[in-house]
């Protein structure tokens, strides 16, 4: 079954934290926001596979977008 992690707010991304085929689990780091001079840790809701990153750095990010996706 596939999951989504999604932003939580609108902001840059400054860093990917993982890879595509990376095992993650519920809590992790995932993706590092920056939003008014604040770094904010997207964490994953879920655990599996990373399938695709639909993001890159320095993308602007809205509340709501889809990041990653997980299998």
């Amino acid at each position: 079954m596939q999951q989504q992690i999604y932003s939580n707010m609108a902001g840059s991304v400054w860093k990917i934290t993982v890879k595509v085929g990376d095992v993650i689990k519920v809590g992790q780091e995932v993706v590092i926001l920056e939003s008014m001079k604040m770094e904010i840790p997207i964490l994953s809701e879920y655990g599996g596979r990373v399938k695709t990153i639909l993001i890159q750095e320095a993308d602007f990010v809205n509340d709501g977008d889809i990041l990653l996706e997980l299998e």
